[in-house]
């Protein structure tokens, strides 16, 4: 259940990654890196697997990015989001955030998980921004790949509101959140109703999405810590919906 005390406004979040940063040792600052989905479609494709795009290999569509070590699971697909000159699905950031991050995301639409795995591991947390307007979804994250092994972190992700005018999306806008943890994480499961949550700037490094970016309007941010290995509470059952994305 959703409760004033869990939820916590972006200025609380930023003093307490500030004072946490300059608290720390310098020797202890995570190196931040943003996967933000852009440049995986043509202009015109809606969907293509995003497979090696940042592993050194190429998507479905046969398009390449900087090779950060990152793979996606088998049902791990880039989604085309709306903007005011491109309507490729009902999906959209509506404007908000960074400027350069507008064109694509995160979805799965079959299985009731997709899981990124990063094998050279990222420590402190991360975040992500994430639209889920009929049911809501979850995060886990793991020291294994494939999320094996210790659970580091998990969160639920309650549902989102559909308010963007103009860019022909019902859901939009996107919604900050982020979790801190102790140790080294290589896979994160993001897990929700198949074709009901989209994903975006995943952060590796801060529990705030894609720092230095213009900041995205919402009015909160939910953030979550559970450290140690205990089961995840993950979402698998499915949910029959007919508002697709």
């Amino acid at each position: 259940m959703i409760t004033l005390s869990n939820i916590i406004k972006f200025a609380g979040i930023s003093a307490v990654l500030a004072t946490t940063l300059i608290a720390a040792p310098k020797s202890q600052a995570a190196t931040i890196t943003v996967i933000d989905f852009e440049n995986i479609l043509p202009t015109g494709t809606p969907t293509a697997n995003i497979n090696d795009f940042y592993n050194g290999g190429n998507s479905s569509v046969g398009t390449s990015g900087t090779n950060l070590g990152v793979t996606f699971s088998d049902n791990a697909l880039a989604l085309c989001l709306n903007t005011l000159s491109e309507s490729c699905s009902n999906t959209s950031r509506g404007g908000q955030g960074n400027p350069n991050s507008q064109r694509g995301g995160l979805v799965f639409l079959d299985g009731a998980e997709t899981f990124l795995n990063y094998s050279a591991g990222f420590d402190t947390g991360f975040s992500f921004l994430y639209t889920a307007i009929n049911n809501p979804g979850s995060i886990s994250v793991f020291d294994g790949i494939n999320g094996s092994g210790n659970l580091l972190a998990s969160l639920n992700l309650p549902t989102t509101t559909s308010l963007c005018a103009g860019y022909n999306a019902g859901f939009c806008p996107f919604v900050a959140s982020g979790v801190g943890f102790t140790g080294t994480a290589r896979s994160i499961g993001f897990a929700g109703v198949a074709d009901q949550i989209v994903f975006d700037d995943i952060t590796f490094g801060s529990i705030t999405p894609d720092p230095g970016a213009t900041a995205v309007p919402e009015p909160f941010t939910i953030v979550g810590t559970l450290v140690g290995g205990t089961a995840a509470l993950r979402m698998r059952k499915k949910i029959k919906d007919t508002n697709k994305m």
